[in-house]
């Protein structure tokens, strides 16, 4: 059984880990990782065909434990026990959740202290105990009091003697649970990293020329205090594997291209040519954002921006790039007297633009390549095929859901030699 400390507003954890407010979903699921054997089940709960519209969830049934994100930002912003008998809790150290300390509410207010009277809620029959960024609720059948709504929560008895016990607690920042949000990220969870506030797709008429990068990052002050640091900065096509690591640092990881199984949609699909070297990607989790150098000028020739939608292939592998860009489009309309009106528009795409909104203004390539993800370990992909839509130089991966799972740009500069395969598809 998990023995942890509540911090109101802040957290749930141990020594070892914590769960903290705002943090990114994939850093809680790092940590559950981190704790086979401790932590044994683990269900993640979203919704397919609207994710942005309900909550990603981080269920563990067999601790009690509900981790709530809020489906735009995918920070935590609800930390729920839901299950009090499935974990031990202390509060500055003090216990008062146990198997031997019923969480009563005598037990709660010596904890934590005196606050407002509880609020009744007639239809879920709960009474609700707030503190700032921490709730509690006790449920209680309104069998036990006729005029329960005027009752003090401390007048109500079970039949046994005992007192009414904490059935659900709520943390969170702010004073109602109701309209809770998920916080900044906390300096404990930037862990010497950088972080992607925005990415602007600079284009100069019908083509890509870079990304304009909004970054931030934890500096320092004066003494020891951390502060947010930003970071305005611009990468082109054609830079160098040092260009961009001067710029952002190590990529979290350098991945090489072994097999290219879209090569057979390009126009020189039928050439054999042997390669002695694999282009390679720069993986920059925290941003979003891979990066594919060419094998032979190691120079940037596609930048990938990931969208981290539930329900993907590369789902938490990523946190979600805030891209925006602006493409020219036309709206055709027709007016009554059967004149054909056609009105030049442009069309604002971001990483919650859906699909349909797009290929109505604009003309992509009419048949979809069908991308169907598997690795060697895992022969099957469980959420299904994709579709790859092309147009001009940037490449649209689309769920079945609508939403886009990742943009693809890339530069139509690349000069295609014998030791040099086209695979911009």
């Amino acid at each position: 059984m998990l023995e942890l400390e509540v911090v109101p507003e802040t957290s749930l954890g141990c020594d070892q880990w914590e769960f903290v407010l705002g943090m990114h979903f994939s850093q809680a699921v790092a940590i559950i990782q981190s704790q086979v054997g401790i932590i044994k089940g683990v269900q993640v709960l979203y919704s397919d065909s609207a994710p942005l519209e309900a909550d990603l969830v981080l269920s563990l049934p067999q601790d009690g434990i509900r981790l709530v994100f809020d489906p735009i930002s995918q920070r935590l912003k609800i930390i729920d026990i839901v299950n009090m008998r499935l974990v031990k809790l202390k509060y500055c150290g003090m216990l008062f959740n146990t198997p031997e300390i019923l969480p009563s509410i005598e037990q709660i207010e010596h904890s934590f202290g005196a606050t407002h009277p509880a609020i009744y809620d007639a239809e879920r029959q709960t009474f609700v105990l707030n503190f700032r960024g921490l709730s509690f609720t006790f449920h209680v059948d309104s069998k036990l009091q006729s005029n329960i709504s005027h009752a003090g929560l401390t007048s109500l008895k079970f039949p046994n003697g005992l007192s009414p016990v904490v059935s659900q607690l709520s943390v969170y920042v702010g004073n109602k649970l109701s309209s809770a949000s998920p916080p900044p990220l906390p300096f404990s969870c930037y862990q010497h990293l950088i972080f992607l506030e925005q990415a602007h797709i600079l284009r100069d008429k019908n083509s890509t020329k870079g990304l304009r990068l909004h970054l931030f990052y934890e500096g320092v002050s004066r003494g020891t205090e951390s502060k947010k640091n930003s970071l305005v900065t611009e990468i082109y096509f054609n830079a160098t594997c040092q260009d961009v690591t001067t710029i952002l640092g190590a990529p979290s990881r350098v991945f090489y291209k072994a097999e290219d199984k879209m090569k057979i949609h390009s126009p020189n699909a039928h050439k054999r040519v042997t390669r002695r070297r694999s282009d390679f990607f720069f993986n920059y989790f925290s941003l979003g954002l891979d990066i594919l150098f060419d094998a032979k000028s190691q120079k940037a020739k596609k930048f990938v921006l990931h969208t981290n939608y539930p329900g993907h292939y590369n789902f938490n592998m990523y946190h979600r790039c805030e891209f925006n860009l602006s493409l020219p489009a036309s709206q055709i309309q027709t007016s009554n007297t059967d004149i054909t009106e056609t009105r030049c528009t442009t069309l604002q795409v971001s990483a919650y633009t859906k699909w349909d909104t797009i290929s109505e203004y604009l003309k992509p390539s009419e048949r979809p390549v069908v991308l169907n993800r598997a690795s060697s370990t895992n022969t099957t992909n469980p959420f299904g095929s994709t579709f790859c839509y092309g147009y001009q130089d940037i490449i649209f991966e689309v769920m079945p859901n609508n939403h886009i799972a990742s943009m693809t740009l890339y530069t139509q500069e690349l000069t295609i030699g014998p030791d040099q395969v086209n695979d911009e598809v």
